[in-house]
């Protein structure tokens, strides 16, 4: 080992010298003793000296063994290794006992703090203790070291340690380190220090390096994005930044996702394997960019996934190559082909070439994103992506394309998938020449799911609309003939007793007649021409007031549950109505499930965003509160489910139903302003949803008075009077039964046959009339403009409506404030006497 690498300090090595020298004393003394013993004339005084001189190191030694500065081992090559490699080690290394006492340092220790011999050599506490910029580092080891723990710390000095190293006088950076060292004789501590400023060095120089190389990449004429797996950005560089109007200060990678910056019919470009791509995997896309304020920005996009294991998964690499007329880079055919590709890929209808076989040979994003990316990239012809039915037209057209026919027929067709698209097809043939030759035609399509679905819903309402008309003009002729046969048996009641055999016969009747009326009112309910008195309902107090009726109405094989959101919007419905539709859609559940099962009623808030979301076309923009009543029964098939709505519709068997509940449900829920629709599966349940709008009092005028609706009389009440009275009804017999009805009653009574004829009667009795009676509709002039004409001379004449339609389906053609009474037909003879009496008496 040579001398540089010789340890300052090796308290074991003293101590092999101490033994030694031992050694040497105990040959001399058997020199000497041999001396003496032989008569040597200096063998004593030899003897003498020797033992004096043997004492005295004795005593030395038991001093420095005291005082640890020799030890004794009965192992001298113990460690032999490990104290090599310390030696000449290039961290220097320090060794203390507990009481801060040095009890070794190495030649590089002495070399980086200075040290030259081992009266030089100091610990790091002594040795840093002024220097500001270490002291802090120093003071947290020397806890460190106190507590038997490990820890290092990196700290800058203005200069060397070592005042002889090269470069002493520039800033140096040192580690230094603390840690325990358990020993057979106690826990000693080592410290380590160690320059690095050439490592520093390094790292700053590569640290610079990398801003250079940055600095290029952000200056460079072209732009730079990394995109993750959901094409969420993670780096951009400044040029691209500028382009899009992106500012660097408060980007973060993973907020901003490049499909921001694409066009919605162009995102299909950027999924993987789209595009033209290259040997090396690097796909070309070129597509216009939209800048966050709206500008278009014509680029070629150069993308390539990375490969290696180093980089993060599913990260793409793009370089963004502008196009635009103002690019420097680019000439008159390039810019003539950019043009064409972003027109090409730009376009919102779906265009592809195709091959005879109909497969696609290249296509655009639309087309893409209708047909899929099996059918664009050409590994199946696009007739896999239709209906079956539609294929054969869409062969045709193609058979006609590669006789080079013109003018062929567009083809309807619905695309198959998660969600069916109805597409309109347009195929035209190509030229068989030039390098293109395999292609044999374009193909041109237009997507026109909503339009199919906007007409599919007219068409509908229509249907609905007409069918409603015909069930309002079938109640209203209906509601004359119980009318009159509601009063002939009333007449017939009069002169028959109790005990008469023909008294059961006509309660009979009545109550056929009662139950028919009831049928008619379903019908109103369906046309929406039933009167309706809605009020502010929250509609979890109302479902939660029916608990008991709806157990009753599901039966005991079904299990009732109710799911209520808080906080529930109010709404404005008739709370008797409502009542009725929650009962119906319950009473319809548990006939879907004969062998028992689960109805689940639940009530939330639909706010205008979810609304639409939710894919219903005829659900306008808006707040609802939602009410869900579901089943786990049989289902609906799906060519059942569009008529279940309609009168007189029903699965049910002959006699248990009228096929009149959905329609009377779907009635009363359109004219309280809602929406329903029902969602089914044959074998897995329906729900029906019910949206009623949001009410929000502070935007809703007060609710009108009450018109005049009369409420029906006590048995005491005297229905008797003389007032003068003009009864207006086209119906002779309606007309004739009412006439007698209230004569009966004393009342001077005058008729007409319709509103022409009543004013006629008004000027011949010059106005003495006290109360007019008149029907709602009626040929030449109806009630509403009957009303308005006699008011006109008699502001104060008393009127009573009699109608099968709702109040409120001709109320809206007076003007506001009129006051009137109002009797629905069909009616008995008391409840008419009761409506005339009680408007009399105002």
């Amino acid at each position: 080992m040579g001398a540089a690498e010789k340890p300052l300090i090796d308290r074991a090595a003293s101590a092999s010298g101490v033994r030694r020298l031992l050694i040497l004393g105990g040959l001399l003394i058997v020199l000497a003793a041999s001396l003496a013993l032989f008569g040597h004339a200096y063998g004593g005084v030899a003897l003498l000296v020797i033992f004096g001189g043997l004492a005295v190191a004795g005593i030395a030694a038991i001093f420095a063994t005291a005082l640890g500065f020799v030890r004794f081992t009965g192992r001298i090559a113990e460690g032999a290794i490990a104290k090599d490699f310390l030696d000449t080690a290039r961290n220097g290394t320090l060794i203390v006992d507990r009481k801060g006492r040095i009890i070794y340092a190495n030649s590089a220790y002495g070399e980086t703090t200075g040290a030259t011999t081992a009266a030089s050599v100091k610990t790091l506490e002594r040795l840093l203790a002024r220097e500001p910029e270490a002291s802090e580092a120093i003071y947290y080891l020397a806890n460190l070291a106190r507590e038997n723990r490990s820890g290092q710390r990196e700290f800058r000095l203005p200069r060397a340690l070592c005042a002889a190293a090269a470069g002493a006088g520039v800033p140096h950076w040192y580690r230094a380190s603390v840690r325990p060292l358990a020993t057979s004789s106690g826990t000693l501590q080592a410290w380590q220090i160690l320059d690095i400023t050439a490592d520093r060095e390094l790292q700053e120089r590569s640290f610079q390096d990398l801003q250079h190389a940055i600095d290029y990449l952000d200056r460079a004429p072209a732009g730079f994005v990394a995109t993750d797996a959901d094409l969420k950005i993670t780096y951009l560089n400044a040029t691209l930044a500028g382009w899009l109007g992106v500012d660097l200060v408060e980007f973060k990678p993973g907020d901003l996702s490049f499909l921001d910056f694409v066009p919605e019919a162009s995102g299909a470009l950027l999924a993987p394997n789209s595009g033209d791509v290259d040997a090396d995997g690097t796909s070309i896309v070129d597509l216009d960019l939209i800048t966050r304020d709206g500008q278009s920005l014509p680029v070629r996009l150069l993308r390539k996934p990375v490969a290696d294991d180093a980089a993060a998964p599913g990260i793409v690499r793009t370089l963004v190559l502008s196009r635009s007329a103002k690019s420097e880079v680019a000439d008159t055919a390039e810019l003539a082909e950019a043009r064409f590709t972003r027109f090409f890929n730009s376009s919102p209808m779906a265009i592809a070439a195709l091959d005879e076989e109909g497969r696609a040979i290249r296509s655009n994003a639309a087309f893409r994103q209708v047909f899929g990316q099996d059918a664009s990239g050409g590994t199946a012809a696009i007739g896999d992506s239709i209906r079956e039915s539609d294929r054969d037209g869409l062969r045709q057209a193609l058979a006609a394309a590669v006789r080079g026919q013109a003018g062929i027929a567009p083809v309807e067709a619905e695309v198959l998938g998660e969600r069916p698209r109805s597409v309109q097809l347009y195929i035209s043939a190509i030229p068989k020449s030039g390098p293109d030759a395999h292609e044999v035609a374009i193909l041109y399509g237009v997507e026109v799911t909503e339009q199919r679905a906007l007409e599919e819903q007219f068409a509908k309402s229509q249907k609905m609309q007409a069918i409603g008309n015909l069930a309002g003009g079938i109640a209203h002729d209906f509601n004359n003939v119980l009318t009159i046969i509601t009063a002939s048996v009333d007449f017939l009641l009069l002169n028959h007793r109790t005990g008469d055999p023909s008294f059961q016969d006509l309660l009979l009747i009545k109550q056929s007649a009662n139950r028919a009326a009831s049928l008619v009112r379903q019908l109103l309910a369906y046309s929406r021409r039933q009167t309706m008195r809605p009020k502010m309902l929250n509609l979890t107090d109302v479902v939660a007031d029916m608990h008991l009726l709806l157990k009753r109405v599901s039966g005991d094989h079904a299990k009732l549950e109710r799911h209520h959101a808080r906080d529930l919007w109010p709404v404005m419905a008739d709370i008797g109505q409502f009542e009725q539709v929650i009962t119906n859609l319950v009473q319809n559940a548990r006939d879907a499930m004969p062998e028992g099962g689960t109805i689940t009623i639940s009530t939330r808030n639909v706010e205008a965003a979810e609304a639409r979301g939710l894919g219903y076309a005829e659900l306008i923009e808006g707040d609802y509160v939602l009410v869900e009543v579901a089943d786990t029964g049989t289902g609906i098939p799906p060519d059942l489910a569009e008529r279940i709505f309609e009168p007189f519709f029903t699965t049910k068997e002959i006699g248990k139903g009228t096929g009149l509940g959905l329609s009377m449900v779907y009635g009363i829920v359109k004219q309280s302003s809602g929406f329903i629709f029902v969602d089914s599966k044959p074998g897995e349940g329906t729900v029906f949803r019910i949206f009623l709008p949001r009410h929000i009092p502070d935007e809703i005028a007060a609710a009108k008075s009450e018109a005049g609706a009369v409420a029906p009389s006590n048995a005491k009440l005297d229905l008797s009077g003389t007032a003068s009275i003009l009864l207006v009804e086209d119906e002779d017999h309606v007309r004739a039964g009412n006439v007698r009805a209230l004569k009966m009653r004393g009342y001077d009574v005058h008729e007409a046959a319709s509103g022409i004829e009543a004013l006629e009667v008004m000027e011949e009795l010059d106005g003495q009339i006290e109360l007019v009676v008149s029907d709602v509709v009626m040929p030449e002039m109806d009630g509403p403009s009957l009303l308005r004409e006699m008011r006109k001379k008699r502001p104060d004449l008393k009127f009573i409506f009699v109608s099968g339609y709702a109040e409120d389906a001709f109320a809206k053609n007076l003007p506001e404030g009129e006051r009137f009474g109002f009797l629905a037909k069909p009616f008995s003879l008391r409840e008419l006497a009761v409506a005339v009496k009680t408007m009399i008496d105002e």
